[in-house]
């Protein structure tokens, strides 16, 4: 399986992990005061929305890669 072919499959999976989730979230660690030896810290939590576009364009992407990987020229 050649470059082009891997890069097709991980397309996919993401794409239709994007549709599948629609969102995902992550804890962000900041630093709210630091004065002298106390420093206190927060955790925010993060959503970040992923648009049915960026789903179904890796997905397309994806399958051209899969197609095309495999010709030569």
């Amino acid at each position: 399986m050649n470059f082009a072919k891997v890069v097709g499959v991980v397309l996919i999976v993401a794409g239709v992990i994007g549709l599948v989730m629609g969102s995902f979230s992550y804890t962000k660690n900041t630093e709210a005061v630091k004065l002298g030896p106390v420093e206190l810290s927060v955790k925010q939590k993060e959503t970040v929305n992923v648009p049915v576009w960026a789903g179904i364009g890796a997905i397309a992407v994806g399958v051209v890669l899969l197609v095309m990987g495999g010709r030569k020229g």
